[in-house]
């Protein structure tokens, strides 16, 4: 597989042309979708999507293309893609980025494989654990205690997780963090690959990063930093739809057919065309005003964090992180607000801003509220989040309203009895989850956002684990994974 070394035309949308000229060719559409090109779509639809959208939502034809075998326009666009990028291939993804991982993961381990996963992973590494057959060792990342939050990785870390562990296939790195902190993934790659072990990363907070490499601090994109595989969502913080994101092949270490090989099982074979087109539209958007678009973002999030930081009882972190606890660069379009000295906890925080203010941040955490600044922002917008932070310093504080201790021990790693693919296919039971010590969990628990499981299927459950579990749900941090989300019960594996 080599690298694409030709200039391509970047001011054009190969998908999103070929829809116009199907959509106006005028055949008449005795296929599927069932609403015709929008002659039986409902009103409600039709508010929805606009005639033209409705018009262009077919798929399969052969102008089209396909998105398991691209020949045609998504061959096309994926290669746009890739050379923007700098990836040696790209591939489509409409299942987010929970899909790309679930594709990455299949597509480059083999069952009993060994892999080192940072605690502070999405709970979809899980779900590709399972699908894959890998066995997990997990690590614990850098802990920011005066966040109260997870940072980076370490090499050092790493390093001692190879020795203790040997013949490891990969690693699954988070780069940058969801709070936009960023360790020394290069130092890591190098590593990794002397001792012929892969670096998978998931990169959903970081599909904007190769635009922003002229800005002082921004952390460089992990593709350019020598990793195999990057998951990347498109969608959040740059222009495509919910749900799209892309894949991208780095190294000839890994095989890109096998990886399409995976993506193909975890796919749809009727792909949404106005997913594919605005995964292309992104692209373009991209390739002509992404530079200008992030510095602007930049700017105005680099203000508004001087403004929040002038607020007593709340601090924004900025540049002056980076040194401290392995990171060595910050994305600053991401506001990480500790409002430890105002009283009131994270969820607090959020449901004041929510219904009161009429502000939605991006995620709570025990002390913490993330904001995402993106391209789409504007001064006027975030002087209105600057008003209500303003306002929620105000607010009163009941005696029940206290700050939450940090989780430290949540963020540690389990003893692993058997592997998620054992455990889910193990033959389970419930029981109660206040007497479940000593049993191995054969669901995972995990509070969202940001989706990072704090138990996994396999894993041994103690005493204390149960009790800060119980802590944060009880502040209110909503419990996803399990089948029964209350947590009275849980499935375990049957003895």
């Amino acid at each position: 597989m080599k690298k694409n070394n030709f200039k391509q035309n970047q001011h054009m949308a190969p998908i999103s042309d070929a829809m116009e000229k199907y959509a106006g060719d005028g055949a008449l559409a005795f296929h599927t979708p069932g609403h015709k090109q929008g002659l039986g779509a409902h009103f409600r639809l039709k508010k929805l999507i606009t005639a033209e959208g409705l018009r262009q939502e077919v798929s399969l034809m052969e102008e089209l293309d396909d998105l398991h075998d691209p020949q045609g326009c998504i061959k096309e666009a994926e290669a746009l893609a890739a050379e923007l990028w700098g990836a040696r291939e790209t591939l489509f993804m409409i299942n987010g980025t929970t899909g790309a991982i679930h594709a990455m993961l299949l597509g480059t381990l083999s069952p009993g494989d060994k892999v080192l996963v940072p605690r502070n992973a999405h709970r979809s590494v899980i779900g590709g654990l399972i699908l894959a057959g890998a066995m997990p060792v997990y690590l614990q990342p850098e802990i920011i205690d005066s966040l109260g939050i997870a940072g980076p990785l370490s090499l050092d870390t790493v390093q001692q997780a190879v020795k203790e562990n040997p013949g490891v296939r990969a690693l699954v790195a988070v780069h940058p963090t969801y709070y936009g902190m960023a360790g020394d993934l290069l130092a890591i790659a190098e590593y990794l690959h002397s001792k012929n072990i892969l670096l998978l990363v998931d990169e959903a907070h970081g599909a904007h990063l190769k635009f922003a490499q002229q800005l002082p601090d921004m952390p460089k994109q992990a593709l350019d930093l020598g990793a195999d595989v990057v998951a990347q969502s498109t969608h959040k913080v740059l222009g495509s739809l919910t749900q799209t994101s892309m894949l991208h092949i780095g190294s000839e270490r890994v095989s890109a057919a096998k990886i399409r090989e995976a993506a193909a099982l975890l796919q749809s074979t009727s792909p949404n065309q106005l997913l594919l087109a605005s995964l292309d539209i992104a692209r373009l958007q991209m390739a002509e005003e992404g530079q200008k678009r992030l510095a602007t973002a930049v700017e105005l999030a680099n203000w508004l964090r001087q403004e929040i930081n002038m607020i007593q009882g709340l601090y924004c972190v900025g540049r002056e992180i980076i040194g401290d606890d392995g990171i060595i660069a910050l994305d600053p379009t991401k506001l990480t607000v500790n409002i430890a000295g105002i009283g009131l906890n994270g969820p607090q925080a959020e449901l004041i801003l929510r219904h009161k203010y009429k502000i939605q941040c991006e995620l709570s955490d025990n002390n913490n509220l993330l904001f995402i600044i993106s391209m789409a922002d504007t001064k006027v917008v975030c002087e209105k989040l600057l008003t209500a932070l303003r306002c929620l310093v105000g607010e009163p504080v009941s005696t029940a309203e206290r700050k939450l201790e940090f989780p430290g021990d949540l963020l540690s790693a389990n003893k692993v009895i058997l592997s998620p693919r054992q455990a889910f296919f193990s033959e389970q039971e419930s029981v109660e989850f206040s007497n479940s010590v000593g049993k191995v969990a054969g669901e995972s628990v995990a509070f969202y956002p940001p989706g990072v499981p704090v138990l996994c299927p396999g894993e041994l459950i103690t005493r204390d684990l149960i009790d800060s579990i119980k802590k944060q749900q009880s502040a209110g941090r909503r419990v996803v994974g399990p089948r029964d989300t209350t947590l009275k019960y849980i499935s375990v594996i049957k003895n």
